[in-house]
């Protein structure tokens, strides 16, 4: 798979030396832009991901390549290389001298034994963006410790807060810690490239699951921090709005989100309940909240008497938020899904034609 010309970021070659997921999630998009991205494998055994599966994809040359690993290394050159021998690092030191960006995830003062450095890159090749993606960074007591998302997602506070009340700690249903920290990784490298275009500088990048686990819990953070509030799980439910969660239909589940009054008032008409409009237990948002047992059961009762459909066009029509929850097969059947073209093929040299998802940025050129 090759880089897409003219895009944002035509011009600047990335050298990828990370695996798993968070470090390949950041440089495809940085692919998706336009980077020419070189990936670099381990000989004979490749990225760890090539092997997680099933499933796999049967490639014209006999390999069977995981779906994992097809996700997230689209519009990537790919090639192998021995670390662990002199003419391996060589190689290394050779492209990164021709390279913008470094990304690895490698133990912290790997690199550095490598002779892979930051130091050493930069010095061959000035103004270079140097980004360590690791588990819990590149120092303090957890440094030299390894991680993977489930386990970060455990240390950093998601796991607390994932699950049904009651229940145990649940890991989200993707790697979500890995995600997020490849997009924080591709903002600041591109802002990295910015900062440079205007000062000629590089920068060392340090990026950690902890980290960012830690600042996507966003108001659950800020809810401890600000009133001492400790966290706990909700299932799909909002610790601090009142209906905001999913209910079951006739036929299959719906997510509903009335979040403001107005949002209020016009469930309560779409449900045909204008007697909750009068109940002084459900007058605010806050009341909700307060009365959240009383008031939820009603609605559930309520959304048992008729299928999804019936309720989408209802609550649609009403400007009430709303949604089934999908399965794989409903959300790439959704029309809106393909209308926004979130399905895209790319040609691969042994596997031909793929669906993948498709980068989520939009952009026109004026």
């Amino acid at each position: 798979m090759s880089a897409t010309p003219d895009r944002p970021l035509s011009g600047y070659r990335v050298l990828d030396l990370s695996r798993i997921l968070a470090g390949p999630y950041c440089t495809m998009m940085l692919a998706d832009q336009g980077a020419d991205v070189i990936k670099v494998e381990r000989p004979g055994v490749g990225d760890d991901t090539r092997r997680w599966g099933s499933p796999f994809v049967e490639a014209s040359d006999g390999e069977a390549i995981s779906s994992y690993y097809l996700s997230c290394n689209r519009n990537k050159r790919s090639i192998t290389i021995d670390l662990k021998s002199e003419a391996g690092r060589q190689l290394v030191r050779e492209l990164a001298a021709q390279s913008d960006v470094v990304v690895h995830n490698f133990m912290p003062g790997q690199m550095e034994a490598f002779g892979l450095g930051y130091e050493v890159l930069a010095a061959l090749r000035p103004g270079l963006v140097f980004a360590a993606i690791s588990a819990y960074g590149q120092d303090g007591p957890y440094a030299d410790r390894p991680g993977y998302d489930m386990v970060l997602a455990a240390v950093g506070g998601m796991m607390h807060i994932t699950g049904e009340q009651g229940g145990p700690p649940t890991k989200p249903g993707v790697a979500l810690t890995d995600v997020l920290t490849g997009v924080h990784a591709a903002g600041a490298i591109t802002a990295a490239l910015l900062y440079r275009e205007r000062t000629g500088l590089g920068q060392q990048l340090d990026l950690s699951l902890l980290d960012v686990e830690v600042a996507s819990l966003a108001n659950v953070a800020s809810s401890y921090l600000t009133a001492g509030r400790e966290a706990t799980r909700w299932g799909t439910a909002h610790a601090s709005i009142v209906p905001y969660q999913v209910f079951t239909a006739s036929d299959r589940p719906i997510a509903v989100a009335a979040a403001n009054e107005r949002m209020w008032a016009d469930l309560c008409a779409a449900l045909e309940q204008p007697e909750w409009l009068a109940d002084e237990r459900f007058a605010t948002n806050a009341a909700r909240v307060e009365h959240r047992s009383v008031l939820l059961p009603r609605i559930a009762a309520v959304l048992l008497t008729r299928t999804s459909d019936e309720w989408m066009q209802r609550l649609v029509a009403a400007k009430v938020p709303c949604g089934p929850v999908s399965d794989m097969a409903h959300l790439f059947a959704d029309p809106q899904v393909a209308h926004r073209g979130m399905v895209t093929t790319v040609d691969h040299p042994t596997l031909g034609e793929l669906r993948l998802v498709a980068s989520p940025v939009r952009s026109d050129v004026a």
